[in-house]
């Protein structure tokens, strides 16, 4: 993989990215235009989201930060971006152009104060790998083996700028109106500027260790803050495969359903033990290791959950709810997805959209077990999400609703779903975190 030797830091050269990549969007819309001459409709389409996916992840890929980090965000929304997408951004999990050997020593050097060579007994400036805000190096130092992962430079101070040129296409991708939509982009620029503060992370890091410690079949590295900066993480290197790979070749029922059980329990416990959760679900941020323990990683994304949402949120998940129209709509109220000025027409269409929603997407909470390898349970998820993002009668709403706490919490739920269906996990324990 091509290694970067410099990355666009200014303002300017940021936003000349995108005004470029851009253009070649434009051009690949008058390529879709000609093709549907000659293909199907269904045919040209399918070229013009490969094209896009492909030139918007590579311009991306050299931006790094929270452009990738928007890019990885989105990839976890299978039933809104269309394949090509989803596969293309997926790859800012864990598969990003690393730093150059150079430029590795000389960000070090710079956030740090000094170079690697002088604080360990041996660093490897190669990458091991690299995703959207950092990248993961070896070290050694009194025998141990070592983790050290490294911030690309700019990229805390370049968070609000790029978010200013990437609000215009996510308004008009998921159709947010109103000042409801500057609420989202501050949550997202909030939690980033939080993932791009190590000495944050590795506290956070601590806390999540020693909270969730004795949860069977989970695992974590040590974190040395007297090896850490504010843009240097020093942990301890955990051997494992990802969990992606894991899923890949596993064939053992039994090891499935034990990694499954443990990444829910530890999901749950924190949500409603520690109302704080680790919302940054994806392949990347968890290995399995030869015991068969799952291993959590990245801490930086860390959502607190204000009891003013979890309550309604999870009474909202409740199957009583769901038959109940009077308290269903009290709590959508409260949530603010529904609204007192709403035309009832709107109202109508909201309260029967989210009710679908709710009905489907809430029945691993129905019941003391659940089988996620159910295929039919996310053939539901993904015929909902497809049909109703073909829906022209929602895009002539405004789409900008509910608590800006959803991001997080939809995004952290969104992933552990996906996980768990990659890993066809069966017979879990809903409320087994009750235990712990």
């Amino acid at each position: 993989m091509k290694k970067a030797s410099r990355i666009p830091i200014s303002k300017i050269q940021r936003a000349t990215k995108l005004v470029t990549t851009g253009a070649k969007v434009g051009v690949n819309y008058l390529k879709y235009y000609g093709n549907k001459i000659t293909e199907s409709e269904a045919e040209a389409r399918e070229k013009l989201n490969k094209d896009n996916a492909e030139d918007i992840y590579d311009s991306l890929k050299d931006l790094k930060g929270s452009p990738l980090k928007v890019a990885q965000m989105l990839s976890m929304e299978k039933s809104i971006l269309p394949r090509a997408y989803v596969e293309k951004f997926s790859l800012a999990q864990f598969s990003v152009p690393p730093l150059s050997e150079a430029l590795v020593l000389k960000t070090f050097k710079k956030s740090f104060g000094k170079f690697p060579s002088e604080i360990y007994d041996k660093f490897d400036p190669k990458a091991y790998n690299a995703a959207s805000i950092g990248q993961v190096h070896k070290a050694e130092k009194d025998g141990k083996n070592l983790a050290v992962k490294i911030q690309y430079p700019g990229v805390s101070d370049s968070i609000k700028s790029d978010l200013a040129l990437l609000k215009p296409f996510v308004i008009r991708m998921f159709n947010m109106k109103g000042k409801t939509s500057d609420e989202y982009f501050f949550e997202v620029q909030d939690k980033l500027l939080e993932e791009t503060d190590y000495i944050l992370e590795v506290q956070q890091s601590k806390e999540i260790v020693n909270a969730c410690k004795n949860i069977d079949h989970l695992a974590f590295p040590n974190y040395y803050s007297d090896l850490s900066s504010k843009q240097i993480i020093t942990m301890d290197w955990m051997d494992g495969i990802h969990l992606s790979e894991f899923t890949a070749i596993n064939t053992n029922q039994k090891l499935a359903n034990q990694i499954g059980q443990a990444l829910w329990d530890f999901y749950m416990f924190q949500i409603h033990n520690l109302k704080k959760v680790h919302a940054d679900p994806h392949p990347g941020n968890f290995l399995v290791s030869e015991k068969g323990e799952l291993i959590a990683l990245d801490f930086g994304c860390m959502k607190i959950i204000p009891l003013e949402f979890y309550n309604p949120y999870f009474v909202l998940a409740r199957k009583e709810t769901l038959a109940d129209e009077a308290l269903f709509v009290e709590k959508m109220f409260e949530l603010d997805i529904l609204r007192k000025e709403d035309p009832k027409e709107e109202f109508e269409f909201f309260k029967a959209m989210f009710h679908e929603m709710l009905s489907i997407f809430t029945q691993p909470f129905h019941a003391d077990e659940f089988d996620f390898s159910d295929a039919a349970f996310f053939g539901k998820i993904s015929e909902f999400g497809e049909r109703y993002s073909k829906n022209t009668e929602l895009r002539s709403y405004n789409a900008s609703r509910g608590s800006k706490h959803f991001i997080y919490m939809n995004r952290t739920f969104f992933g552990l779903y996906n996980l768990m269906f990659d890993l066809k996990a069966q017979e879990i324990k809903i409320n087994n975190f009750m235990n712990l």
